[in-house]
């Protein structure tokens, strides 16, 4: 009788479990690809269906990408077809995808653009997909790294990145734009860009011109490990990156793009979703139908952290838990997605428009590659945009503002209306004999320092974990001003330094010859450096590295953690504001005034809280 009981009781759950599976999240919306290989195996059912149950019943799906091909391997149009009408049974809403590759385990073998044979069997790859979906995706491999002869006698004078851009934007209009909507005028034709923005333009991916050709575009926002993996892409950049392209393309930026790979445990995972989200992405797309099948705890090198963090393992399983402890489905990276977008959609609707100190990068430009990032991880909100931000009250500027010639009488610019301007000590250097000097005569010289202990002003001195290393800058007493000073054997150098011209200031940072040498910076050196950078902002945080820091321009912000244990947070914010109110838990937080030398009031409030590891707080001024 009790096996009878439980056995029902089994069989009810799954039926709940189908029933509300297809909860749509009021926020975003969530999009699964499939790959060619994958894709092929469509056309048996009795192959599909058990596949597509597994991940259904784990995180509720609104798209799936069918990519068309990849590695010259061309999905038939039958199983299109058939794999077509087997989701929008199901109600989810299908497009198409091309992966532009001949073979990607060589390396990212791309197409050439300039090979005839290559060319023709692109456009005929297009007008296949065009001819089945109305909106049609390529993945991030549409760029170049070809250097076969044709391509070193089509180059000619040119330089590989000039010669590639110009290639692939007629490779955009005469191969992509023009053969798919002479097929399917009403086609929708999205292009997918990767997270390896800084180089862009040495493969051929045009910033300037492709958003502009294309219906949209779309951001590869996964991060994976910051150390380990190949391109030590630093967690913040899974938000900033939309937020670029966003930039680009007003309005076009179609969604964020995460996957499973380099996981060195899962919060990994969870994180790069959240941050996706964090930016406003209106859809994510979760790569891809074979990965979001493994089993979760067979994930390789990945560890659940848990134990606190915003990732609970024992939360995410409930609702499929059985009475006997095991679960109704074997659990899988599917649930981990399903149950990651369940706990954002749940306040994301809360918060305002995304916010940040905004930082000038020309179109193709490079210097100081992915610093944006580190700053990020800091504490300090950027929010990068291809044009030059006037009318803002401060703006910062990394050394990639170089490739703009008319930078120097735009920062003048700048400071005679009053606005303030923070370059890096990068920028210095690439500036100081190109009309820098005539704002301050500061000297980026070829020496060196390596350097423990801090002081800003007369405070203190404070002491970093680790030895940094960083350029020597010199200047004229009084003409400038030292606001943070490194010490080093008895003599000091700038840290952040401050010079009057017009009616402004322009500050310079200096950055350490290792990026991820500011995580060394103390606390107290980073609150100095974000009282200045984040003066026209309602709220900064005081903290440790790795602490970052989302803005919202309703009075919302999050304040999130990467370090691997809890950690003790100040946030000073307007003094307007009489509480903080914690939106995911409904805590309420009290604060106090902050008095300067001899009671003076400051205009701001501090706020006392705790952030758990690799977790965050949503917050609202109140």
């Amino acid at each position: 009788m009790f096996n009878y009981i439980n056995r029902f009781v089994n069989v009810f759950l799954i039926f709940i479990m189908f029933v509300t599976a297809g909860h749509a999240f009021e926020n975003f919306k969530v999009a699964v690809y499939s790959r060619a290989y994958e894709t092929k195996e469509m056309k048996v059912l009795n192959w599909l269906e058990p596949r597509w149950e597994k991940i259904a019943q784990q995180v509720n799906v609104d798209k799936i990408y069918l990519e068309t091909h990849r590695d010259m391997l061309i999905v038939d149009e039958e199983t299109i077809s058939r794999a077509k009408k087997f989701f929008e049974n199901r109600g989810v809403q299908t497009a198409g995808g091309i992966t532009l590759t001949v073979n990607e385990r060589n390396r990212f073998e791309t197409f050439c653009y300039t090979k005839p044979e290559h060319r023709k069997k692109v456009r005929e790859i297009v007008e296949y997909t065009a001819g089945l979906f109305d909106e049609v995706i390529l993945d991030d491999f549409f760029f170049t790294n070809c250097k076969c002869e044709y391509c070193i006698n089509a180059k000619g004078d040119k330089s590989w990145t000039r010669y590639r851009l110009d290639l692939m934007e007629e490779a955009a209009r005469e191969l992509i734009l023009k053969p798919a909507k002479s097929v399917n005028p009403n086609v929708k034709v999205i292009i997918k860009y990767p997270n390896w923005y800084e180089h862009f333009q040495g493969l051929g991916f045009n910033l300037k011109a492709q958003p502009e050709l294309f219906d949209g575009l779309y951001t590869g926002t996964e991060t994976r490990d910051p150390v380990r993996s190949q391109q030590h892409l630093q967690q913040y950049q899974g938000y900033l990156i939309f937020r670029y392209f966003e930039n680009i393309k007003p309005g076009g930026n179609k969604g964020g793009w995460v996957d499973t790979g380099g996981l060195p445990y899962m919060d990994r995972y969870a994180e790069q979703l959240w941050l996706t989200l964090f930016a406003k992405a209106p859809e994510i797309t979760l790569f891809d139908f074979r990965q979001l099948q493994r089993p979760f705890m067979e994930m390789d090198r990945a560890e659940w952290q848990g134990n606190g963090t915003s990732f609970d393992y024992d939360e995410m399983i409930k609702p499929f838990q059985l009475q006997d402890g095991k679960t109704v489905t074997p659990i899988t990276i599917a649930r981990a997605a399903g149950y990651t977008l369940e706990k954002i959609d749940s306040f994301l609707g809360e918060l305002g428009n995304p916010v940040g100190i905004k930082s000038y990068k020309p179109y193709f430009s490079t210097g100081e590659d992915f610093l944006h990032n580190f700053l990020g991880m800091v504490g300090i909100p950027m929010d990068i945009v291809p044009e030059f931000p006037d009318g803002e009250k401060l703006i910062f500027l990394t050394e990639s503002a170089k490739c703009d010639e008319t930078i120097v009488d735009r920062i003048k610019g700048q400071l005679m209306d009053g606005k303030n301007v923070v370059i890096t000590s990068g920028l210095l250097r690439a500036l100081q004999d190109k009309g820098i000097k005539d704002i301050v005569e500061l000297e980026f010289t070829d020496r060196k320092s390596l350097v423990r202990d801090f002081v800003a002003g007369w405070n203190p001195v404070c002491s970093a974990d680790e030895e940094v290393l960083i350029p020597q800058i010199q200047y004229l007493t009084n003409d400038s001003w030292e606001e943070i000073s490194c010490l080093d054997n008895g003599i000091g150098w700038p840290i952040l330094h401050s010079a009057g011209y017009g009616n402004g200031v322009l500050y310079v940072l200096t950055i350490p010859d290792n990026f991820a040498d500011l995580y060394n910076f103390p606390p107290d050196v980073l609150s100095r450096i974000k009282q200045t950078l984040l003066e026209n902002l309602y709220v900064r945080v005081d903290s440790p590295a790795k602490v970052a820091l989302f803005v919202y321009d309703n009075d919302t912000f999050i304040v999130e953690s990467f370090l691997p244990e809890n950690v003790d947070v100040g946030i000073v914010v307007d003094s307007r504001v009489n509480e903080l109110y914690d939106i995911t838990s409904g805590d309420v937080l009290s604060g106090q005034e902050i008095t300067g030398w001899g009671g003076r009031k400051t205009g701001k409030k501090s706020f006392k809280t705790m952030v758990k590891p690799h977790s965050f707080r949503v917050l609202r001024c109140k």
